[in-house]
């Protein structure tokens, strides 16, 4: 059971059901501070609007992070915008890029010339694979309203595809075919390519006329290199009907990989033990539940110790761009030995689960200790228990716990603890893992939202705290003093110029964290980079 710690709440002082100066509404009938523009789009790049929130529906977050990006290109700062977009992109901190796609589709949208071109210019380093170019036009094309598409639409397509190697372009587009309605001839046709280099025309004519037409116009060449790909094209087309020794043998020879695997064999040991030899990172990730349900990584097996020295490899890690919401995601997937969907069950190795756990802290940039004393304080209100970027199996509590632990493992003098209407002493140890962490938090009685809580309790307590951390949605309302109140009075009272930082778990507009004071500040939670800001504000680098 959680252990509740008395607050006293100082007197004369105003109510979070009423507002300081500068503050608004927020939706659970408290006033919170407004986050600008650059924050709201920092938070929905990592979180994004999918789910929604306690208080807020999908459609309208989302609709109200769209208006904040809007109002950043009418005033002047597409340009801007689009570096921000690129830079989390590029920087690996987002866990998913459909936020980051429907944002460059807004700016590639607009009027503003200037921020139109720096979104098309900013595309191909964005779009990486077809998944992610078939969801950008997809998202243009809703915002579109009909208008077709423009010279500059058209030009920025051409070259996503004329700036790939033919042979990262056969992988590409034989790998990721189509999505949400769209395919790699539908784009073609509308953006009119035509390649001259032997290369991109040979697998633009597989695309457009499929592999026999393909083959009478490139199968008779004395170019090795088109020799080259028409030989992995015609084990692309073999894949499809050949028995499983066969695939086996193509999987080795020629590089196919899962996508390219027809559905008869995918319980296949041979078949998923040949795939893993080459397997991406975030591939190997995604399927660990499958590779353990068919018993390829069976107890002791080269196969799994494989697999969980990859997943302790922070450059592979770093690599491949896995972030770290996506581990926590695939931890709680693998821990509950079944998947959110179908009839896939497995055995449980608690070899992986290590593994995972590792990962996680792993795929975050590393920092070294500031030596700070820190306070870390979980919001464990009702609001805190919707699930975090849609997720089934993790909640903004869940999702807290995890963040905290990340900074509880680098630093040594913090206090931890969760709030609500009531504060209580958190059954999280740094040795414990993920699942254990989230699990303990989860169990915490709740009830409603105070965030001046953690503030108050070390004023009260005399504690000697420089920085302290709110993982919260800011929906705050129930205590008889505001947050940043607080803050005042226990700076006034330790005479320590302590520091707050508030970690967002939601991507609404409110804060907690007065903008005018310098020594607040505002982050994302589940961004990558959050331990580094954390460590760098700590240390008043900024």
């Amino acid at each position: 059971m959680a252990e509740y710690m008395e607050v006293e709440e100082d007197p004369k002082t105003v109510p979070q059901t009423a507002p300081l100066p500068g503050q608004v509404p927020n939706s659970a009938g408290g006033y919170s501070f407004a986050v600008n523009d650059f924050t709201r789009l920092r938070r929905f790049l990592v979180l994004g609007s999918e789910g929604g929130t306690y208080y807020t529906s999908e459609k309208k977050l989302g609709k109200e992070n769209a208006e904040a990006i809007l109002r950043l290109i009418k005033s002047g700062n597409g340009p801007e915008v689009v570096k921000e977009i690129l830079r989390f992109s590029l920087d690996g901190r987002t866990p998913k890029q459909d936020p980051i796609l429907f944002a460059l589709a807004l700016c590639a949208r607009d009027d503003d010339p200037e921020t139109k071109k720096a979104a098309y210019d900013a595309l191909n380093s964005i779009c990486r694979i077809p998944t992610h170019l078939f969801t950008f036009v997809s998202f243009a094309e809703a915002m579109s309203a009909g208008s077709g598409w423009g010279r500059a639409h058209r030009r920025a397509i051409q070259n996503w595809y004329l700036t790939k190697s033919p042979k990262s372009l056969a992988m590409a587009v034989t790998k990721y075919q189509q999505r949400d309605g769209w395919s790699h001839r539908d784009l073609l046709r509308l953006c009119h390519l035509k390649a001259e280099a032997p290369g991109l025309a040979c697998v633009l004519k597989y695309i457009v006329k499929g592999y026999d037409e393909c083959n009478k116009e490139f199968g008779s060449t004395d170019d090795v290199h088109i020799d080259e790909l028409m030989s992995f094209l015609l084990a692309v087309e073999t894949a499809k009907s050949c028995d499983e020794r066969y695939l086996v043998q193509l999987i080795t020879e020629k590089g196919l990989v899962r996508e390219h695997v027809p559905s008869i064999h995918l319980n296949s040991q041979l078949v998923w033990a040949a795939l893993l030899n080459g397997m991406p990172m975030t591939a190997m990730i995604r399927n660990l539940g499958k590779m353990s349900s068919i018993g390829l990584l069976a107890p002791r097996s080269d196969h799994l110790k494989n697999v969980c020295s990859r997943l302790r490899d922070a450059t592979l890690l770093q690599k491949a761009r896995i972030h770290p919401f996506n581990i926590l995601l695939a931890l709680k997937t693998y821990a509950q030995g079944h998947g959110d969907r179908g009839k896939l069950k497995w055995d449980v190795d608690k070899n992986i689960t290590s593994a995972l756990n590792e990962a996680f802290y792993l795929s975050f940039k590393f920092v070294e200790p500031t030596g700070k004393r820190f306070l870390l304080a979980l919001d464990v209100s009702g609001s805190m228990t919707c699930p975090v970027m849609g997720s089934r199996v993790i909640s903004c509590r869940d999702a807290s716990a995890a963040m905290a632990m990340v900074t509880a493992r680098v630093e040594r003098n913090y206090e931890l603890m969760g709030f609500s209407d009531k504060l209580v002493k958190v059954p999280i140890k740094p040795s414990m893992n993920l699942d254990e962490a989230t699990t303990a938090i989860s169990r915490i009685p709740m009830g409603g939202t105070d965030c001046a809580l953690p503030m108050i309790y070390a004023k009260q307590k005399k504690l000697k705290i420089d920085v302290f951390i709110v993982y919260t949605d800011s929906e705050t309302w129930f205590g008889k003093i505001h947050p940043t109140e607080a803050l005042k009075n226990y700076r006034k009272a330790t005479g320590i110029d302590a520091k707050l930082i508030v970690c967002g778990m939601a991507s609404n507009k409110f804060s907690i964290a007065d903008p005018n004071d310098p020594g607040m500040l505002d982050i994302v939670g589940f961004d990558s980079a959050a331990p580094e800001i954390i460590n760098n504000f700590a240390l008043g680098y900024f």
